[in-house]
């Protein structure tokens, strides 16, 4: 394995772990401020670590082309679903802004305001990424991979319908702050 694929394959095995450890670190019950905090790091790490990866997929992989990308993308879905289409880079496009909007939510307003998001919206955010991660570690790989990545998308998936059962309601919210 040479340079540019080990930085590109440990940015986003990086992304996936510290998105994991966020994940548990934001269902723990107990001292939220210091669980929120941890998580708010690792989710920012993650996505700091999968901005490297896009920019070590492309100095590497594709010579700074989005139309090598784009193409790469249709091949490797054509492979998996029998389907010519590019269209996952886009939504990787949009998983990369999307995050980045999200962690400057979180850093520019606070964990009291990012735990007092609506559920759906939460759940929305949060399942697209599960959903990201386990197209890229179960779907599109083999091997040890897949089976790593189910049981990380399984752990994901548990540690979401934790946090789903401590998540306030409106009137929790408006409760407590009386």
């Amino acid at each position: 394995m040479g340079a540019g694929e080990f930085l590109t394959r440990s940015t986003i095995w990086i992304t996936i772990a510290a998105y994991t450890f966020g994940c548990v670190s934001f269902a723990l019950p107990g001292r939220k401020s210091r669980w929120d905090a941890a998580a708010r790091v690792a989710w920012t790490t993650a996505c700091a670590s999968l901005i490297v990866h896009i920019i070590c997929a492309f100095q590497f992989y594709h010579g700074w082309s989005h139309e090598s990308a784009y193409r790469d993308t249709a091949r490797q879905t054509e492979e998996v679903f029998g389907l010519n289409w590019g269209g996952g880079l886009l939504i990787n496009y949009i998983l990369l802004i999307a995050w980045v909007v999200d962690i400057a939510w979180w850093w520019l307003s606070g964990p009291d305001s990012y735990r007092s998001r609506p559920w759906p919206l939460v759940a929305v955010w949060h399942g697209f990424l599960v959903f990201i991660i386990f197209n890229a570690t179960v779907v599109f790989e083999d091997g040890i991979v897949r089976w790593v990545g189910l049981c990380i998308c399984a752990t994901l998936c548990l540690t979401w319908i934790l946090i789903a059962r401590q998540w306030p309601t409106r009137t929790q919210v408006t409760l407590g702050d009386n």
